[in-house]
């Protein structure tokens, strides 16, 4: 039996001693995997390795982190160092900006500077985490400053990159300047995604600002108060489609030291074909790609490319369409002064069969929809520049007055929209 236990002991301190050897080699591969499959699955933010110097306990790399303007095309680049420990069944990766920018850093973090770690694990499991301290900045010159509380963020990466959970809370910052305040109350985001096919994502998440405030020299002050949104992505017909539900409130909208809320929006969408909606987002990113490298390459293939990828945009949405979806705003309601602005909106394409989809030429032709909008008559009566446009929809039957408010009514079909009886022909955009 004592010879059984010195055994065991004995696989049990190898396993120790050449654990972190392994786990060392696998964080090594992991990590230059994660930088391929970033680089690769969007063209704003790029990886680069260097240097990768990997020991028995740890090991320590460089790198550059490269942003791309989406506008000009312009490139920032920014160095990067970290240092890695190996455990028994995982790493632990701390970053950190180079040495020589440390004196830029000591300036505005003089105490404890921010810290950015990721932690691995052999089975697949990756966590990030970023401790950005508390900061106060001061221009003695123009009198601006900055001032950002302690804020937290964490990711924890599951499923070998299918499922991941994020969570993200800054108490708030204040930004001054002799003719300008900002303020950010409590901003807090948890969201929660599973991975379906390609490009498409499930999950539910959740977004809350206690407060928001602009007030400006000269301008009428304005705050938000409790802003909320909280989205849910789902699969429907076995897995088929997706949908999702979105809810946006606000408590108080305070403009000009003048109250009034609630206030609530409801955007969703159904029936969204998965492979169709997959394969609109994969062509929308390939044209947004050959966008950002078209300055100084060739000019008739980016033009080629950016063909492809409209002609993959009309098939994906012609595919869309004939599955069916409906999305729209359910639900407006904006308090004013003077009373709700309440509404719905709301487009629909009905599911086609295979004849019908084979004949198909364009998405509008059988759009759908609906539009119904009414707001108080003395919010209109109040304010001359929303008076002088909606006066003339007036008198061309466009706005309907009904009592003390004033109604728009639509109905979308056979490409015309009729609002009250007045027919308007659409043009075929798609």
């Amino acid at each position: 039996m004592k010879k059984q236990w010195m055994v065991a002991g004995a696989a049990v301190l190898a396993v120790g001693v050449v654990a972190p050897w392994a786990v060392g080699y696998v964080t090594e591969q992991q990590w230059q995997s994660v930088t391929t499959e970033v680089n690769q699955a969007q063209p704003l933010f790029q990886l680069e390795t260097r240097d990768y110097n990997r020991g028995y306990l740890g090991a320590d790399f460089t790198g550059t982190i490269s942003v791309q303007n989406p506008d000009t095309g312009e490139e920032h680049e920014f160095e990067y160092q970290a240092r890695v420990s190996h455990g028994v069944t995982g790493s632990l990766l701390d970053f950190s900006p180079p040495d020589e920018l440390g004196s830029d850093v000591d300036k505005i973090f003089p105490d404890e500077k921010p810290k950015l770690t990721l932690e691995t694990r052999l089975w697949g499991t990756a966590i990030v985490e970023l401790s950005v301290p508390a900061i106060s900045v001061i221009n003695e010159e123009t009198g601006e400053s900055f001032d950002m509380s302690e804020s937290y963020s964490r990711a924890e990466i599951s499923d070998n990159g299918s499922h991941a959970d994020i969570v993200m809370l800054w108490p708030g910052a204040v930004i001054r300047a002799p003719d300008l305040r900002i303020s950010i109350e409590d901003f807090r985001f948890e969201q929660t995604m599973e991975h379906l096919t390609g490009g498409v994502w499930l999950g539910d998440g959740d977004m809350s600002l206690s407060g928001f405030e602009l007030a400006a020299r000269d301008e009428p002050s304005l705050r938000f108060d409790d802003l909320a949104i909280r989205s849910e992505t789902f699969t429907e017909d076995d897995g088929e489609s997706i949908g999702s539900e979105t809810l946006m409130t606000l408590e108080t909208l305070t403009a000009d030291d003048e109250s009034f809320g609630p206030h609530r929006m409801e955007f969703v969408f159904s029936g969204l074909d998965v492979q169709n909606w997959n394969n609109l987002t994969e062509a929308l990113t390939e044209m947004q790609t050959a966008a950002l490298t078209a300055p100084g390459g060739d000019s008739r293939a980016v033009m080629q490319q950016q063909m492809e990828s409209m002609s993959r945009i009309n098939q994906a949405l012609l595919g869309l369409a004939g599955e069916g979806f409906s999305f729209g705003f359910p639900k407006l309601s904006f308090a004013t002064p003077y009373g709700p602005i309440d509404g719905e909106i709301m487009v629909q394409h009905p599911s086609l069969s295979d004849e019908e989809k084979d004949q198909m030429m364009m998405v509008m032709q059988r759009l759908t929809g609906n539009l119904d909008l009414s707001m108080p008559l003395a919010l209109v009566e109040q304010y001359p520049e929303l008076g002088m446009q909606v006066a003339p929809l007036i008198k061309q039957g466009m706005v309907v007055q009904e009592g003390d408010r004033v109604r728009v009514q639509g109905k979308l079909e056979d490409l015309a929209l009729d609002i009250n009886g007045n027919l308007i022909p659409l043009p075929p955009l798609f």
